[in-house]
């Protein structure tokens, strides 16, 4: 993609709408739906890394209940003709084809390359890559086995959507003080898993969410590793105007 003179493309993860309650989540999805709404104006393309909702699952004609602003908002932005990408992440790992679909954005369950203004780019949500974190890979092995999730639809939606909730909720990653702490490039995964990328294959740009920490890390002269942060306590993403990646803090307009 070549992007045109005066456009730019965003980056954003780690909303987790739905949790730790409803009433939290409306104010951080109407400071998330007017991030939107401004990006728009001049967004080549937008891209989401995972983790939108705290937890997705589609029935076969069911999908969660709430969260009509953001996916009307986005509804408005694909009509526009600007388009979005979807990388699910660990808490919505089970998305298939709603998106597609109802809204016309892709959906992707592993990191893809992208080249923008002849910039290599490696773009996913993060879970899962590099060493270590072994208990999650084991984890997310059941989740994702296709025997595992027609047993989950089983549930009346009544019934495994809030249980599901319940326990999403209690996950660390959306309340635990450890994802804020910059562990040393040493200890963190992300970056190891770049590094190992850079022996076979250059990129200029890896981004990537999941960590909830904003980071923005130069791994070689030529290649930059930025992880996104989240939308609980940084409000912080990603744009990228054909020359320069930067990582930026919203702020209400009226603020």
């Amino acid at each position: 993609m070549e992007i045109p003179t005066g456009k730019k493309i965003y980056f954003s993860s780690d909303n987790h709408l739905g949790a730790p309650t409803a009433e939290e989540s409306r104010r951080r999805e109407e400071k998330f739906v007017a991030w939107l709404e401004k990006v728009s104006e001049d967004a080549a393309a937008i891209f989401l890394l995972g983790d939108l909702f705290d937890f997705w699952f589609e029935y076969k004609y069911v999908v969660p209940k709430g969260f009509v602003r953001v996916l009307g908002k986005l509804a408005e932005i694909r009509d526009s003709g600007t388009p979005v990408y979807f990388f699910v992440g660990n808490h919505d790992l089970w998305m298939d084809d709603y998106f597609e679909k109802e809204l016309g954005i892709p959906v992707f369950h592993k990191p893809k390359e992208f080249n923008f203004n002849n910039k290599k780019f490696l773009i996913g949500h993060g879970d899962g890559l590099g060493p270590g974190d072994k208990g999650f890979k084991r984890m997310k092995k059941v989740f994702t086995n296709p025997f595992a999730k027609w047993l989950y639809r089983w549930l009346h939606p009544d019934l495994g959507v809030p249980l599901a909730q319940y326990f999403s909720v209690k996950n660390k990653m959306i309340s635990g003080d450890e994802d804020v702490k910059f562990l040393g490039e040493e200890n963190e995964w992300l970056i190891q898993y770049c590094r190992k990328k850079l022996e076979t294959q250059h990129y200029d740009y890896f981004i990537f969410g999941h960590r909830h920490l904003p980071l923005d890390i130069k791994l070689q002269e030529d290649s930059t590793y930025m992880n996104l942060g989240d939308w609980i306590n940084f409000y912080t993403y990603g744009v990228y105007d054909g020359k320069e990646l930067l990582l930026k803090e919203w702020k209400d307009p009226e603020s």
